[in-house]
C-alpha cells in the first residue's frame, strides 16, 4: 500500500526495513526530518539512536557499531558531511561497511538551507585523505531513494566500504507516494572480521594503522582490487528515449526530473532530445555514456552546481561530440523552462 511520505521520512523508514539498528546523528538542515524520525523509530525495533555530540563523534559511533557486526548509519547535510570525512576515511582504510546520507544543501562554508548539488566532487573522489571511494548512489524520487537506501546496506556488507546516498533539499522535504515492497533477503559473505570478543576463536584486529610502508602497500592494493570489483558490477543508469536522439540531457537527482520533463516538452516541439541519468555516481557509467552520446550530435550536462559531473561527462565522452553545460548555484534549481531555453539556443546556434 503505498503512502504519502516526505524523502527524508521514508528514506529513514527504508533503513529500517533494511536492517538499520544503529543510527548516529546530529542535527543539520534540510535533514533534520531524518534525524528526528530515527529518533521515534529506533526504540521501536529495538534500534539504538544517539543524537551526538557533534557530526564528527557521530561518523565515528558508526564506525564502532560496524566494527561490532550492526548495520549502522548516519546522515547530515553538506558541512556537517564535510566534518565527517577524516572518519569516512577511516572506515574505508578499516573496510567496514556503513551508510552514510547526504541531503545537500548550497555552499561553499555554510551557504543555506536550499538544494544543491556542490558535494559532487567530494562524494566521487573519496572526499577524506588516501586512496579509496565510496560506493556513490543517487535517486531522483522518493520511491528511488527507498530503494537505493535498502540497496546501501548490502552493498556496503557485500564490498565492506562505505556507501554515500546524494540526496538533495528538494527531495528530502518533498512529499511522494511511496511503498515499502517486501524485498527478499540478500546471501551476504559472513562478518568474518567482526570484533565481538576473543574466546573460542583467533585474535582479530582491525586497523588501518600499517607504519611498515611494504604493510601498508599491500593493504592498499586489496582497496584497490575490490574499488576494481565495484567498477565492474555495480555500474547502474537510466536512459530515456536516447536511440534517436540529437542531443542527450545528463542530470543525477533533481535535475534529472527537470531534464525529463524538458525532453517531453521538446519532443513536442518536434527536437529529437534523450535523458541520461547516472545512478551510481561512483563507479559513474563511462562505457555506457560514451555510447549514448557517440549515437547523439551532442550533449547537455545540468547541475546544480558550477559544474562538477561535467568533467565526468568529458572523461567518458572525450572528443567524440560537444558538450554543453547548464548549471545554477546557491540553491537555485535549473527549471524544466531554462533547460528547454538552453536546449533551443544548442540547436539554433551549435548544431
Amino acid at each position: 500500500m503505498k503512502q504519502l511520505m516526505t524523502g527524508n521520512d521514508a528514506m529513514a523508514e527504508a533503513a529500517i526495513q533494511a536492517g538499520c539498528r544503529y543510527y548516529f546523528g546530529y542535527p543539520i538542515t534540510p535533514q533534520n526530518e531524518f534525524t528526528a524520525y530515527m529518533a521515534r523509530r529506533m526504540p521501536q525495533v529495538g534500534g539504538v539512536f544517539i543524537q551526538s555530540e557533534s557530526e564528527i563523534a557521530a561518523i565515528n559511533m558508526v564506525m564502532g557499531a560496524a566494527a561490532a557486526g550492526g548495520r549502522a548509519m548516519t546522515s547530515s547535510s553538506s558541512p556537517g558531511i564535510s566534518l565527517k570525512q577524516e572518519g569516512i576515511s577511516y572506515i574505508a582504510g578499516d573496510q567496514l561497511p556503513a551508510v552514510i546520507l547526504n541531503v545537500m544543501r548550497g555552499g561553499p562554508g555554510l551557504g543555506n538551507i536550499a538544494p544543491a548539488q556542490g558535494d559532487y566532487f567530494q562524494a566521487t573522489r573519496g572526499g577524506g585523505h588516501g586512496d579509496y571511494r565510496c560506493i556513490v548512489l543517487a535517486p531522483s524520487t522518493v520511491q528511488e531513494g527507498t530503494e537505493l537506501i535498502q540497496d546501501a546496506f548490502d552493498l556496503a556488507d557485500k564490498y565492506r566500504n562505505p556507501v554515500l546516498i546524494l540526496s538533495d533539499g528538494r527531495m528530502g522535504q518533498m512529499m511522494e507516494p511511496v511503498e515499502f515492497k517486501p524485498r527478499p533477503k540478500a546471501e551476504m559473505p559472513p562478518k568474518d572480521y567482526i570484533l565481538t570478543g576473543k574466546k573460542g576463536r583467533e585474535r582479530r584486529i582491525i586497523r588501518s594503522l600499517y607504519l611498515k610502508e611494504p604493510e601498508l602497500e599491500a593493504w592498499n592494493k586489496i582497496i584497490q582490487e575490490k574499488l576494481m570489483k565495484i567498477e565492474e558490477n555495480e555500474v547502474r543508469y537510466e536512459t530515456r528515449m536516447v536511440e534517436d536522439a540529437d542531443l542527450v540531457l545528463i542530470g543525477y537527482g533533481t535535475c534529472a526530473r527537470n531534464s525529463k520533463e524538458a525532453m517531453r516538452t521538446l519532443r513536442e516541439k518536434g527536437r529529437k532530445v534523450g535523458v541520461f541519468r547516472p545512478i551510481t555516481l561512483w563507479p559513474f557509467p563511462y562505457t555506457a555514456l560514451s555510447e549514448v552520446v557517440k549515437k547523439a550530435r551532442a550533449a547537455l550536462v545540468v547541475e546544480m552546481s558550477a559544474g562538477q559531473m561535467v568533467e565526468d561527462v568529458y572523461l567518458a565522452v572525450k572528443d567524440t561530440r560537444p558538450i554543453f553545460f547548464y548549471g545554477r548555484m546557491g540553491g537555485q534549481v535549473p527549471s524544466a523552462t531554462e533547460i528547454v531555453q538552453k536546449a533551443e539556443k544548442i540547436f539554433t546556434e551549435k548544431l
